[in-house]
C-alpha cells in the first residue's frame, strides 16, 4: 500500500505471534516523519457501515493505527498549490496499517466489515488545546460525503 499524496506515510505493520498471542509495534520515534511528535492517544470504536469524516486539520497531524475489522480509508489532497490526488485503501485486521495524515489532507474511514472495529489515533496536538480551552482544529466536509465514497 502507498499513496501519491505528499507527506502521507503508510506503513504496513508487522505482527509478532507466539503461543501467548501477538504484538504489533504501532510506531517508533525513530521511524516517524520529521516533526511529527504525538502528544496524546485515543481509541475509537466504529460500528459496521459507519464512516468517520471526511475532515481535515489546519495544523494537526494524525497518526492512525488500524488493527481490527476492515476499514476503507480515503485520503485526498486539499492543500493549496499541490496537484489533486486521492488514495483509497483497505486497512485493519487482515492488513494492519499505520497512516500519518498531515494538515490539509482530507481523511475519512468507514467500517466496511461485519462487526464493530477499533482505530487508535496519536495526533501531534491536544484536542481543543491545553486544558480543552482552544478551538478544535477541524474542517468538516460531510457535505461532500457522497463524493468521498467509492
Amino acid at each position: 500500500m502507498s499513496t501519491e499524496i505528499p507527506g502521507v506515510v503508510v506503513k504496513e505493520l508487522g505482527r509478532f505471534t507466539d503461543s501467548r498471542g501477538w504484538l504489533t509495534e504501532l510506531y517508533r520515534c525513530d521511524e516517524l516523519p520529521e516533526g511529527f511528535l504525538p502528544v496524546m492517544g485515543y481509541v475509537s470504536l466504529t460500528h459496521p457501515g459507519v464512516a468517520r469524516g471526511p475532515h481535515e486539520h489546519r495544523d494537526q497531524t494524525d497518526g492512525f493505527a488500524f488493527l481490527s475489522g476492515t476499514f476503507r480509508v480515503t485520503l485526498w489532497e486539499n492543500r493549496p498549490g499541490l496537484p489533486p490526488a486521492k488514495s483509497v485503501m483497505l486497512c485493519g485486521e487482515n492488513n494492519p496499517t499505520f497512516v500519518v495524515v498531515p494538515p490539509g489532507v482530507v481523511h475519512a474511514y468507514e467500517n466496511v466489515g461485519d462487526g464493530d472495529a477499533t482505530v487508535l489515533n496519536f495526533p501531534n496536538q491536544l484536542y481543543a488545546g491545553f486544558g480543552k480551552k482552544e478551538p478544535v482544529d477541524e474542517i468538516r466536509h460531510e457535505e461532500i460525503g457522497s463524493e468521498f465514497r467509492l
